[in-house]
C-alpha cells in the first residue's frame, strides 16, 4: 500500500526547498568565516547562529516529508558565493539570498493550493511567517548600515555596530504584530 500523501511534484519541490535550506546553512556559515577573519567578531557570531536556524529549517522540511510518507532527497551543498568585499555586501548579498528563499517558499504555497494540499500549504505558512521576519531583520540590519555611513562607514562605528550585531535578538518583531499599545 502506498502510503505517500504527498503528490510527485510537492514531494519534488519540498526537496528542492530542504537543499536550499541546506545551502543557506552554507551561505551563513561560510560569511560568519568571512565576518571573523576581518574581524567581526559580533557579525560573525551572528552569522553562525543563523547558519544553524537554516540548518533547522532543512530538518523542518525533511521531517515533513517523512510525516506525510516522502523520501527526503539528500544531495550535496553548493559552494558558497565568493567573500563579500565588505559589511555592507555582506548583508546585500544575505538580504538577495532570503529574497530568493521567500519566492521558493511562494512556490510551495502556490504549487500546494493548485494541488489542494491543504496539509502541506498549512506547513508552508510557517515558512512565510518565518521569511517576513527574515527579510525584516535583514532590512534593519542594513538601515543601521547606512546610519553608520554604509560602504564609506568609519572603524570606529563598525566596531560600535559590530558590538551590537552580535548581541542582537534572532527573532525581529513584526508590523503585524504591533498595537496602538505596543508599536514597534
Amino acid at each position: 500500500m502506498n502510503t505517500n500523501r504527498l503528490s510527485k511534484k510537492v514531494e519534488k519541490i519540498l526537496n528542492h526547498q530542504l537543499e536550499k535550506e541546506a545551502n543557506a546553512s552554507q551561505i551563513y556559515l561560510a560569511y560568519g568565516v568571512w565576518a571573523d577573519s576581518e574581524g567581526y567578531g559580533g557579525v560573525a557570531n551572528f552569522l553562525f547562529r543563523h547558519s544553524q536556524e537554516e540548518r533547522d529549517h532543512m530538518t523542518k522540511v525533511m521531517e515533513y516529508i517523512m510525516e506525510r510518507g516522502g523520501r527526503p532527497k539528500i544531495g550535496s551543498v553548493e559552494a558558497p558565493p565568493a567573500d563579500p568585499k565588505n559589511i555592507q555586501e555582506c548583508f546585500e548579498k544575505i538580504f538577495q539570498h532570503e529574497i530568493d528563499n521567500t519566492n521558493a517558499i511562494y512556490d510551495i504555497v502556490s504549487l500546494s493550493q493548485e494541488e489542494k494540499d491543504w496539509a502541506t500549504w498549512n506547513f508552508a505558512q510557517w515558512f512565510v511567517k518565518e521569511q517576513i521576519e527574515e527579510e525584516a531583520m535583514v532590512l534593519d540590519i542594513m538601515d543601521q548600515l547606512k546610519i553608520a555611513g554604509g560602504p564609506k562607514a568609519t572603524s570606529e562605528s563598525l566596531y560600535y555596530f559590530d558590538s551590537q550585531i552580535g548581541k542582537r535578538e534572532d527573532e525581529t518583531e513584526l508590523a503585524r504584530d504591533a498595537s496602538s499599545n505596543h508599536p514597534l
